[in-house]
C-alpha cells in the first residue's frame, strides 16, 4: 500500500476513535457519520432549513452535529426554544467566541450583539435605558419616524408610477432613523457617504453567509473561494469600524453634559458618571463604537427586509392590499398621516405585517447561543461550550401550529370577531434574554411605514400577468432579491 493512502487511513481510523471516546455522552442524536477534522460538514448545505426540517422529521426536536471541532445543538420547535432561552435562560445566554469575524476583526466580541456574561447585561441595561430616553414608545420618536415616512414617499413619489427598484431607498429612510438615534443627525438620500455606508451594511450582512464554513473549519481561508470570501467581509467589517470610530470622534469632541441630544454622547455621559462615582463598568469607547454597529445593521436590515417581503406579498396577493387600503379609508380617512394611536384600530393591517414576519422569518436561527455549562434539556446532556441553534424556521412554519404555513395568510392572526391573535409561537424576534434589543422600534417603524405607504400608494407589478418570481438572498438575514415595482400615488388617481 501506497505510504501515504496507509497515513491517511491511520490518521482517519485515529481521528475516529478519539472522536468516540471523547464524544460527550448522552448528546441529542446526530445525522450520519462525524467525519474527522470536518464532522458533518460534509453533509451540510449552504441554505440548511429544508435539511434542518428533515433532520428534526427523523431525529426529533433536539439534534446535534458535529461542525469542524464545534459540538452544535440544533433546537427545532417552541416548546424546546422556550425551555433553553426561557426557563435554562441563565446557562443559554452566551455568545459563540469561534466565530470568523470574531477571531479576524478587532473587538467584534465586544458591544452588545456578540458578547456575553457580565459585560453584555451592562451593555444591554444601558442601550435600553438610552433608546427608552429617545421615545420608544413615545410621540417624539413616532413624530421623528413619521418625517422620514413622509420623505421616504415624497421620494417614490417622483418617478410618477415609472419602474423603481425600492430597496435603496428604504434603506436609506429606515437608515436615517437609526441615525437620528445614535448620531443625532440624518443625512441625504444622495450623501455619498452614507449610501457608502449602506451599501457596508448591505455587505457585511450578506458575506456572513458564504464564510460560515469558516466559523468551524478555519483552515479553509487558505483555499482561493473562501479566502476572498473572507478578506472582503473582515475589510467591510473593517470599514464600518471606521465609519464609527470618525462618528464617534466628530461627536464627542464638543461634549457636553448639559445636552445629550443622541446615544453616542448619552453613553459617554454614562461612562463620564461611573468614572466620577468610581464604579466598576464595562462601558468604555470601544464597546460604544461596536454598540453603534450592532445598532445600525440591526436597525436597518430588520425593517427595511421586512418592508419588501411586505411589498413582494401584495404583489402576489393584490386582494390583500385592496383590504388594507380600505381599512385605512374607513377609520383614518384620507386627509392625515397615520399615527400609532391608529393601530389598535386597523387590525387587519397588524394581522398583514405579523404574516408578513412570519412567512419571511428574516432570521431563521437567530444568532448561535452557546452553553455556559455543562446541562441537561429534554433528557439530553448539553455540554459546556456547545453552539446552540434555535431554528425559528422550524416554530414559524410548523404545521401543528399554523395549518397551512406556506399560505400567506392574514386571517391566521384573528379571531372570528376580526380581532387580533396573539400567538406565543409567533417569535420573529427570538424569544428569552436575548431577543432583538430593537423589537419596539422595529414594530413601530413597520407600522407607521407601512400604514403610510397602503394609505398613498398603490402597489403594482411591472407586469400584470407576472410578479416577481420568488427569490430569496441568504445570508444573516433573509431578504427577497431585488426586483422592479410600481407605486401609483392614489391622490393623483383621485384626482
Amino acid at each position: 500500500m501506497d505510504l501515504t493512502i496507509l497515513l491517511v487511513v491511520v490518521v482517519f481510523i485515529t481521528s475516529s476513535l478519539y472522536w468516540a471516546v471523547k464524544k460527550p455522552k448522552h448528546l441529542p442524536p446526530s445525522p450520519g457519520i462525524a467525519l474527522p477534522v470536518v464532522g458533518h460538514l460534509y453533509l451540510m448545505e449552504r441554505d440548511p432549513r429544508q435539511q434542518f426540517k428533515k433532520w428534526s422529521q427523523k431525529l426529533g426536536d433536539v439534534f446535534s452535529l458535529k461542525l469542524g471541532q464545534e459540538t452544535v445543538v440544533v433546537l427545532n420547535s417552541f416548546e424546546v426554544i422556550k425551555e433553553a432561552f426561557v426557563k435554562l435562560g441563565d446557562c443559554f445566554s452566551n455568545r459563540s467566541e469561534t466565530a470568523f469575524v470574531v477571531k479576524n476583526v478587532p473587538h467584534m466580541d465586544k458591544g452588545v450583539t456578540l458578547s456575553s456574561g457580565e459585560y453584555w447585561k451592562e451593555q444591554r441595561t444601558v442601550s435600553l435605558s438610552i433608546l427608552k430616553k429617545f421615545g420608544l414608545g413615545k410621540n417624539s420618536l413616532v413624530e421623528m419616524i413619521t418625517e422620514d415616512v413622509n420623505a421616504f414617499m415624497d421620494e417614490i413619489a417622483k418617478e410618477n408610477g415609472r419602474p423603481i427598484k425600492i430597496r435603496g431607498i428604504i434603506n436609506v429612510s429606515v437608515s436615517n432613523i437609526i441615525c437620528s438615534i445614535i448620531f443625532g443627525q440624518k443625512f441625504e438620500f444622495n450623501d455619498p457617504k452614507f449610501k457608502r455606508l449602506i451599501v457596508l451594511v448591505n455587505e457585511f450582512v450578506r458575506l456572513n453567509s458564504g464564510v460560515s464554513r469558516l466559523n468551524f473549519l478555519p483552515l479553509l481561508k487558505y483555499l482561493p473561494k473562501y479566502k476572498r470570501s473572507g478578506e472582503k467581509l473582515v475589510s467591510t467589517a473593517i470599514e464600518l469600524r471606521e465609519f464609527s470610530t470618525f462618528m464617534v470622534k466628530e461627536i464627542t469632541r464638543n461634549y457636553n453634559p448639559n445636552s445629550l441630544d443622541n446615544y453616542i454622547l448619552e453613553y459617554v455621559h454614562e461612562i463620564e458618571k461611573n468614572d466620577r462615582l468610581k464604579q466598576s463598568t464595562y462601558l468604555d469607547e470601544v464597546s460604544l463604537i461596536r454598540n453603534i454597529e450592532n445598532l445600525f445593521v440591526a436597525g436597518t436590515e430588520t425593517t427595511s427586509s421586512t418592508i419588501l417581503w411586505s411589498l413582494y406579498f401584495v404583489l402576489h396577493n393584490p386582494q390583500i392590499q385592496d383590504k388594507i387600503y380600505q381599512e385605512i379609508k374607513e377609520y383614518i380617512g384620507l386627509d392625515r398621516v397615520p399615527n400609532m394611536s391608529d393601530k389598535p384600530q386597523l387590525k387587519y393591517l397588524n394581522a398583514f405585517i405579523m404574516e408578513a414576519q412570519r412567512m419571511g422569518n428574516l432570521v431563521p436561527f437567530g444568532i448561535t447561543h452557546v452553553c455556559a455549562h455543562d446541562t441537561v434539556l429534554k433528557g439530553f446532556t448539553i455540554p459546556e461550550g456547545a453552539q446552540v441553534i434555535p431554528n425559528l424556521d422550524a416554530v414559524l412554519k410548523d404545521e401543528k401550529i399554523w395549518g397551512d404555513p406556506e399560505n400567506f395568510r392574514p386571517e391566521r392572526f384573528l379571531d372570528e370577531q376580526g380581532n387580533l391573535i396573539k400567538r406565543e409561537e409567533f417569535i420573529p424576534f427570538s424569544i428569552g434574554r436575548r431577543k432583538c434589543l430593537g423589537e419596539s422600534l422595529v414594530k413601530m417603524e413597520l407600522f407607521l411605514f407601512l400604514s403610510s405607504m397602503f394609505q398613498r400608494f398603490e402597489f403594482l407589478p411591472v407586469d400584470p400577468n407576472h410578479p416577481p418570481a420568488f427569490r430569496e438572498i441568504f445570508g444573516l438575514v433573509v431578504s427577497p432579491a431585488p426586483f422592479d415595482i410600481r407605486c401609483v400615488d392614489r391622490r393623483q388617481k383621485l384626482q
